[in-house]
């Protein structure tokens, strides 16, 4: 007797999971290392004069750039989702889209170079998770980068592209995973990047705001949720991204300690509003964060699958009668 439609996703869900954690990413040929280079010489050949000409040409060359990249795949990932074994790419693509594992695999590394007392390696290695000038952290500077990392990319790496899969099965994942990647590649907002990166910013806003809202939740449910929620709804505005402010925010309530600050990026200091009540990070909390991302992650997929029982039961109930 074949599975009742409700079921399969949450099925797939938990396959594709599975899957990250035992695979975790490739360490040679990973798709999205060769997505990546495509999508630079793309933007060389369509963002030729970055900061010259009009500003609509060079939004309409960005959305063209964006179009390219991702909508074939996709296209393509839904037409062999529908042949007869298409079914085995939704969990393939999972696995593809999430991150879980490569999470834990960086925030634990860091942690152990602090554990070590090895802070030259802490410092390489939490580079590897952020964008920010990280050559003169200090212990308590790795560490609260390396929480703001986990905390944010818990959203980018494993909340966001489940949300899409329970959505739209393997494409939808992929989609999330693609669009997540452009914006981490074009959605500066310098010289360059500025008009160019705009609709692969603005596609990575519009796709992360419910699954951020969501991940927000999920880590005021998992911490303290008092001070998770408060701390979202006062600072969660006060932050330049209007998804990675709730998530962090909520992310550090729950944890109860203080994120943000100060910190330089490309060469420029910025100081940053705080996110969070407490203490600041310590090397501890590199693993707290990450087990709050891993319980999540078990909390979603738990969720999905009551949900899909009881759609499951309601849909035999409405085919018997």
């Amino acid at each position: 007797m074949p599975l009742p439609a409700p079921l399969l996703l949450p099925l797939f869900a938990m396959a594709g999971a599975t899957l990250d954690r035992l695979l975790g990413e490739p360490k040679r040929w990973h798709p999205l290392v060769g997505f990546g280079r495509v999508a630079e010489r793309i933007e060389r050949a369509l963002n030729r004069k970055p900061g010259s000409g009009s500003e609509v040409a060079a939004r309409m060359r960005g959305l063209l750039g964006w179009s390219l990249l991702v909508l074939p795949p996709v296209a393509l990932a839904f037409l062999l989702s529908g042949l007869p074994l298409g079914w085995l790419l939704h969990p393939l693509l999972l696995c593809f889209a999430l991150g879980g594992r490569a999470l834990e695999e960086h925030g634990e590394r860091v942690a152990e170079d602090l554990a070590t007392g090895n802070l030259a390696a802490a410092r390489e290695h939490v580079g590897w998770m952020v964008s920010r000038d990280t050559s003169a952290l200090d212990e308590e500077g790795v560490a609260r980068a390396s929480v703001e990392s986990l905390l944010e990319n818990g959203n980018d790496a494993v909340f966001g592209a489940l949300f899409w899969f329970l959505i739209f099965g393997g494409p939808g994942a992929l989609l999330f995973r693609l669009a997540n990647t452009l914006d981490a590649m074009w959605g500066y907002r310098n010289e360059r990047f500025l008009n160019f990166g705009a609709a692969a910013a603005r596609f990575d806003d519009l796709l992360n705001y419910l699954p951020a809202r969501l991940t927000a939740l999920t880590y005021a449910l998992l911490g303290n949720t008092r001070r998770a929620l408060a701390c979202w709804r006062a600072q969660a505005p006060q932050w330049d991204s209007p998804n990675a402010g709730p998530v962090m925010a909520a992310g550090a309530g729950a944890l109860q300690v203080a994120l943000g600050g100060s910190a330089v990026y490309h060469g420029h200091l910025e100081v940053r509003p705080t996110l969070g009540e407490g203490r600041a990070p310590q090397r501890d909390d590199i693993q707290r964060a990450l087990t709050l991302v891993r319980r999540g992650l078990r909390l979603w997929l738990i969720v999905a699958m009551l949900i899909g029982i009881l759609a499951a039961i309601a849909f035999t109930g409405a085919a018997r009668a």
